[in-house]
């Protein structure tokens, strides 16, 4: 069961860092705005209050993956999956360009997660 929340906790924060981009993205770059106009944009934006909520989740599930499994190697798994979650789905969903650097890195990623929890 420990391992089932960190995963949820995994797919939670890279979600929550997706989210909080895109809300992001619609509210625009604070340059050329007034900083009062952009907080407002981003209080009423229902995306990046979404990926609020799904940081509280993550921390909760993380919490209890702790309360479980050892953090040296909870740690490592959830934010090496987390960063693929995160590159891939920038790719697909932000539509973000990766360079080669960027896959090699990825797969020795992968790679490592798959070494330390074996």
């Amino acid at each position: 069961m420990a391992y089932v929340s960190l995963a949820f906790a995994t797919v939670l924060n890279a979600t929550a860092n997706i989210l909080i981009k895109v809300g992001v993205m619609r509210v625009g770059s604070l340059e050329g705005m007034a900083l009062p106009v952009f907080i407002k944009k981003m209080a009423l934006n229902h995306v990046l209050w979404a990926g609020c909520f799904c940081f509280a989740a993550a921390l909760v599930a993380y919490s209890f993956a702790l309360s479980k499994i050892n953090l040296s190697v909870a740690y490592p798994i959830m934010t090496s999956i987390g960063y693929a979650i995160v590159i891939l789905s920038s790719v697909f969903i932000i539509k973000e360009t990766l360079n080669i650097h960027q896959i090699i890195g990825v797969l020795v990623i992968i790679c490592g997660v798959w070494m330390v929890a074996w």
